[in-house]
């Protein structure tokens, strides 16, 4: 009796050791930590702090200075800050200009949370591949970006927030299938998000394919530059396969072409998969004063309020800016 008694209450503790263990709740990862997913707040999805487009045979972190970089993008995010905006996903892959010291530093200076990401980008015909990328396997790939997320980015101890990866127009190469599947693998492993620059439909469900094939669901892959398909019912068709479609090149010249895709989504039931933002930015280094900067100010200013004023509701301007990033970003893995 008093084992039977010893037993329960053991089996008690644990229970309630689980119950409350915060790592089980939902989270974002942030280049500060995690943070609650309820608390992530209005986001912009895909956007660039700093890129360097010089690539991956003459990338050196050291032809930037962070003070100089700080000095010019910090106005641009405390605007958008002033605005309402609470997150920024900087979407900058390895070897384009990855910096998460930098990103930290902008973000304890601006109060937004920034997010960062592994993985590799093979767009623009590998200019941006290291030459491992092209040596080693998918499993290699995919314990290099899982590494990343459990002992941080390059020894800084900051963590991804997601999985960057990006293919060529058209149907996909073998190393882009490659690509695909270690972005695939470490997705099992983490967790982590998979967004992938893709542009065209082609390419988009050639990827959604492999990570059927291998068992990952399309919810995790988020469709980046679908603007870039003419056929929006092909956006429709990828939203309900699951996949995120993210409409993320707005800027004050084409906000008519985006609300007429985003009413797309929303006729057809899916703009709970839909994601928005502007593709905007950056400091560019070699450039004086680090180049032009285009800000991030068209959505909070502009495309919202067009979205009201055409009939969407304070919640589905929620949806599509504080709801699905939260939604999209979330993990539970330690």
């Amino acid at each position: 009796m008093r084992l039977s008694v010893k037993l329960i209450a053991i089996f008690a503790i644990c229970l309630a050791s689980s119950c409350h263990n915060p790592v089980a709740q939902p989270f974002i990862q942030t280049v500060n930590g995690g943070v609650s997913a309820q608390t992530l707040g209005a986001t912009l999805i895909h956007e660039h702090l700093l890129v360097d487009f010089i690539g991956a045979d003459a990338y050196d972190p050291h032809r930037w200075q962070h003070a100089e970089v700080i000095d010019r993008v910090l106005p641009f995010l405390l605007e958008i800050k002033a605005k309402g905006i609470k997150s920024i996903v900087e979407c900058t892959p390895a070897f384009l200009g990855r910096d998460p010291v930098l990103l930290k530093a902008l973000s304890e200076r601006s109060g937004l949370n920034i997010l960062t990401n592994t993985g590799l980008y093979g767009a623009v015909d590998n200019k941006f591949l290291p030459p491992f990328a092209h040596q080693e396997s998918d499993r290699q790939l995919a314990d290099r970006w899982i590494k990343e997320w459990r002992l941080g980015i390059e020894g800084t101890g900051i963590k991804p927030a997601f999985i960057k990866i990006g293919v060529n127009p058209g149907s996909l190469s073998p190393l882009h299938q490659k690509m695909v599947r270690a972005a695939a693998l470490t997705h099992q492993r983490t967790g982590l998000l998979i967004v992938s620059h893709t542009g065209r439909a082609v390419a988009a469900f050639e990827q959604l394919d492999i990570l059927a094939d291998m068992g990952v669901s399309e919810k995790a892959f988020v469709w980046v530059h679908a603007q870039a398909e003419t056929d929006y019912s092909l956006h429709v068709a990828a939203a309900k396969r699951g996949a995120w479609v993210s409409l993320d090149g707005i800027s004050d010249n084409n906000v008519e072409d985006y609300l007429a895709m985003v009413q797309n989504m929303k006729a057809h039931g899916v703009l709970d998969r839909t994601l928005i933002s502007h593709d905007a930015g950056w400091f560019s280094p070699g450039e004086l004063n680090g180049g032009d900067f285009r800000g991030f100010t068209t959505i909070p200013d502009i495309f919202l309020p067009m979205l009201r004023s055409n009939g969407f509701s304070q919640a589905e301007c929620d949806l599509l800016l504080v709801e699905n990033p939260a939604y999209a970003f979330q993990l539970t893995n330690p």
